[in-house]
């Protein structure tokens, strides 16, 4: 069976056992830099709820108990790999980051441990960078507003959460995190204007103002006591290994105006990003990463807007890629404000490669439109 016919099959269970609706935004008096009418949210059909819930093991190893430090160094929680206890133990920022054309290049994107890559209005993409190693940055960004979707994904982080605004509808989730906002008295802290862009694409942070911001906030840099890390990665020297999978050595999500996809590099077993026709390009270098997941979600738009509503709550379906090979995947939530989790046909969590890891938020509705090629170019999917 073809494994885009089974990744099919999984959507249609999921669709048959039911619609359900997802949660309603509240309307609010907006805080932006970017205009938002004011109206009622709409509400989104999406899929119902399916358990995926992995069965339990006897001898299940945490990755709490792999953080051990060894000669000053502990596993992050963005990468699996051993890293400075100073950087791996400090929660890390989660900072939004334009990707219009006239903001390129992103600065410190090439850090990141972690990407969230989520559609926004009009076709555009942006990104949640998440990074625990940005110490000697200067200039990091540019930096752009919040949606609620984000608001999420930096919570399964514990991450300080960095954006310059946010949508009407995203305003009342931002209690959930500790953020940094630009637009309130903090924004002249954590952020400057740079006079080589032109305003809304010339807001950048750096580590020195971030520092300084989170300090007048008085937020906590010491990870959550209860907080157990996000991913499960192969330990040191070892590779994550599939009983079954197929080739996975160019990669399309499917975006339309950005026109990403991967290719991987059989020498040094990672992903490199192009778009807008060409390499991907941070102040760093071409982007490349270890780690890709698909994870499609029901999407729709709150009402009259064209403000996206995207479900990242209700399990759905996705791919897990890496090492030049791809597997389908489900994933699901612990709760609202949990981690989420991937799991293979067997239903077991997925491990990852240590490495960086990049996370395409793609519409369900949109899954055709993703492809999967193999060594010789032909689909696999």
């Amino acid at each position: 069976m073809k494994k885009r016919a089974l990744v099919l099959m999984l959507a249609a269970a999921l669709l048959a056992a039911g619609c359900g609706k997802s949660y309603v935004e509240s309307d609010v008096t907006a805080a932006s830099s970017e205009t938002v009418p004011e109206t009622t949210a709409v509400e989104v059909t999406t899929a119902a709820v399916v358990e995926t819930t992995p069965e339990e093991t006897e001898e299940e190893e945490t990755q709490e108990e792999e953080r051990v430090e060894k000669d000053g160094k502990i596993r992050s929680y963005l990468t699996g790999e051993m890293v400075d206890v100073e950087k791996a133990d400090r929660r890390p920022l989660a900072i939004m980051m334009s990707n219009d054309k006239q903001a390129l290049p992103q600065y410190g994107i090439n850090r990141a441990g972690v990407v969230y890559e989520a559609p926004v209005e009009g076709g555009m993409n942006r990104y949640m960078a998440i990074m625990e190693d940005y110490d000697d940055l200067e200039r990091i960004g540019s930096v752009r507003s919040c949606r609620t979707y984000y608001v999420y994904f930096a919570k399964e982080f514990d991450a300080i959460y960095a954006h310059y605004g946010q949508s009407t509808f995203a305003e009342p989730y931002l209690p959930y995190v500790d953020n940094i906002n630009g637009i309130q008295g903090i924004g002249t802290t954590a952020y400057y204007r740079s006079k080589d862009r032109k305003a809304p694409h010339n807001a950048y942070a750096s580590f020195k103002r971030i520092q300084e911001a989170i300090g007048k906030l008085g937020y906590s840099q010491e990870y959550d006591p209860d907080y157990k890390g996000h991913y499960r990665f192969a330990g040191s020297g070892e590779e994550v290994e599939f009983d079954s999978s197929m080739e996975a050595w160019k990669v399309v999500p499917g975006y339309a105006m950005n026109k990403a996809y991967f290719e991987y590099n059989e020498e040094d077993r990672l992903y490199y990003r192009y778009q807008y026709g060409g390499p991907h390009v941070g102040d760093e270098g071409q982007i490349a990463v270890r780690n890709i997941i698909f994870q499609y979600c029901p999407m729709g738009h709150y009402a009259t807007t064209d403000y996206l509503d995207i479900d990242v709550h209700t399990p759905q379906y996705g791919y897990y890629i890496t090492g030049g090979e791809a597997i389908p995947v489900t994933w699901d939530k612990d709760g609202e404000l949990g981690v989420t989790h991937y799991y293979n046909e067997e239903k077991e969590e997925i491990t990852l490669n240590q490495g960086k890891t990049w996370v395409c938020i793609i519409s369900a509705r949109d899954f055709s439109k993703s492809d999967i090629y193999g060594k010789d170019n032909q689909k696999t999917n």
